[in-house]
């Protein structure tokens, strides 16, 4: 007998919602190895090929290539290699129940602190035929004595929930009648203030004007349309148009929907600019022993971008108040760099972590970043890569960028912008001389981060730079 299997939306890394189908890589009813990549799904950083854990063949694929579906969604109906009727695979479908990923916490702790609407006599309740509720809303009901019959619950498909049964036990609020409401003056004209003023200015009477807001208040747009009405037409003079030829009436813009990676930056980037009270520290730093060490290197040649990570590493272990991360009210310090590095891909921007960068030699940093950045511009970081971090880098000095201000990654504490070596004439123990410089700019969470911190940091971070030796 052939053996039906649900294949549906998985879940990687706790933060994860939804995933996209970017791409079907088999047929349906076309049958597969184990270790088959069956699909590519895009989550919110990375794209993941799902190999097949067995043999088999997919009888029936219902999610669409270019659609997003919610973790636990159906994605298709799997078979391990036999013939299945239409019949047997409906039967799947319609009986399907995607997984309820909310999370209900275990309120019959003994330590939890009894609600005193609650306390009342349990009696065992009777779970009617077709209501669905959790093991602790089960519980729950048979401690408070409430029957799930009478109870709504909010979850998919009307589970009920702790939550529902709590709220239905609870007594019902008390109303108290107080008379009619007073009725409005026959002679007061609800208005807004706005639409007073319009009106004033234009010399219309409010009495003739039907008002759109509750209770038949008069508002702006109401005077506006009475004004709009008594607006003599105007037909533009047809001469007066500039010649349109054929293909400039028909250019329109093409319209591309954001991806589900750039749908979550913009929402995680909109978050911490508007919630991250930022401030920024700006240096100046001189370049040229730095260049001069890395040309004089042989073999595989470190980037400048690995010089800076190296010295950032170090940095932070001499100024342990930046290496955090920022949780609510709480400030997590940690014990090693864990930097993340900004990588520019075709789907966005990614941002691969080396763990325990304080701890690298250049040459393992070179050789660390250069595997990350490979993988994140082929959708192939695992979730770990990418998830956590305690310092971030961005660097824009390969687009020939002088200077700018990046925005904190949350829920780390602080970014560091590089902008491009050019030379600048500085001051070189009473002489001037011109050397490449770079442009650093420190970007700090002012709810863990205080001013002097991130000029600590800097200065940390010049003195490592512009004497490379200590790399």
């Amino acid at each position: 007998m052939t053996k039906l299997t649900a294949f549906t939306m998985p879940k990687w890394g706790i933060e994860m919602a939804e995933g996209t189908i970017a791409e079907w890589m088999v047929a349906e009813n076309a049958p597969f190895a184990k270790g088959t990549v069956l699909t590519l799904i895009e989550t919110d950083k990375i794209t993941n090929e799902v190999e097949a854990e067995k043999d088999g063949r997919f009888v029936r694929i219902i999610a669409q290539a270019g659609q997003t579906y919610p973790v636990g969604a159906l994605l298709g109906v799997l078979s391990d290699g036999g013939e299945a009727s239409v019949a047997e695979v409906d039967a799947l479908i319609a009986a399907f129940s995607p997984s309820d990923n909310r999370f209900e916490p275990d309120i019959s702790s003994p330590s939890a602190a009894p609600d005193p609407l609650m306390a009342q006599a349990a009696t065992p309740p009777i779970l009617p035929d077709g209501v669905a509720a959790s093991p602790v809303a089960i519980a729950e009901a048979q401690r408070l004595g409430v029957d799930l019959a009478g109870v709504e619950g909010s979850g998919r498909h009307g589970r009920i929930f702790a939550q529902d049964v709590h709220q239905s036990a609870r007594p019902a609020p008390s109303v108290t009648l107080t008379g009619a409401f007073p009725p409005t003056p026959p002679s007061a004209i609800l208005s807004t203030p706005v639409a007073r003023r319009l009106a004033s200015l234009n010399g219309l009477d409010l009495a003739g004007i039907q008002g759109t807001g509750a209770r038949g208040k008069v508002r702006r747009d109401d005077v506006l349309t009475v004004l709009e009405q008594a607006r003599p037409a105007r037909h533009p003079d047809p001469v007066a148009q500039p010649p349109q030829d054929q293909a400039t009436m028909t250019r329109s813009a093409d319209v591309i929907p954001m991806s589900s990676m750039r749908r979550t930056i913009a929402r995680r980037l909109t978050e911490a600019k508007q919630q991250i009270p930022h401030f920024y520290v700006r240096r100046r730093v001189r370049a040229d022993r730095l260049l001069a060490l890395r040309a004089a290197a042989v073999g595989d040649r470190p980037s400048v971008n690995d010089y800076i990570v190296r010295a950032c590493a170090l940095a932070l272990m001499e100024v342990p108040a930046l290496n955090i991360q920022v949780h609510g009210h709480d400030v997590h310090h940690f014990p090693a760099a864990d930097i993340a590095v900004a990588v520019a891909t075709d789907r966005g921007l990614v941002t691969p972590i080396l763990f325990g960068a304080d701890g690298l030699s250049l040459a393992e940093i070179n050789r660390g970043m250069k595997a990350l950045a490979q993988r994140a511009r082929s959708g192939k970081l695992r979730p770990e890569e990418f998830t956590g971090g305690s310092f971030s880098i961005s660097n824009l000095g390969s687009f020939g960028v002088e200077q700018f201000d990046a925005i904190i990654n949350p829920p780390q504490g602080a970014i560091l912008a590089v902008g491009v070596a050019r030379p600048e004439p500085i001051d070189d123990d009473g002489a001037i001389r011109i050397v490449p410089v770079l442009h650093l700019a420190l970007s700090c969470d002012h709810r863990a981060i205080d001013g002097a911190d991130g000029g600590r940091f800097m200065a940390a971070l010049a003195n490592l730079l512009e004497q490379p030796h200590l790399l």
